[in-house]
């Protein structure tokens, strides 16, 4: 299936929560919500952290990042 260069990806099987940064692309959260079990990714610039945390703290920065960032994904080719 070839997505559009303007979609976000689909859900991975691990996702907790997506939140959408300030143009519309996806920043998943994803593991579990074990201790040390939750990561986010944002899909526009690319960003994520080095570590894996509790989902509370992984929660807040990534909603944090999606507040503020205004990088757009585009998928070449």
């Amino acid at each position: 299936m070839k997505l559009s260069p303007h979609t976000n990806p689909p859900e991975p099987t691990n996702l907790l929560i997506r939140f959408h940064n300030q143009t519309g692309a996806a920043v998943d959260v994803t593991g579990t919500r074990a201790s040390y079990g939750s990561t986010w990714r944002c899909h526009g610039c690319g960003d994520r952290p080095d570590m894996h945390d509790h989902l509370g703290f992984t929660r807040r920065a990534a909603n944090e990042h999606a507040a503020t960032c205004r990088a757009s994904y585009h998928r070449l080719g």
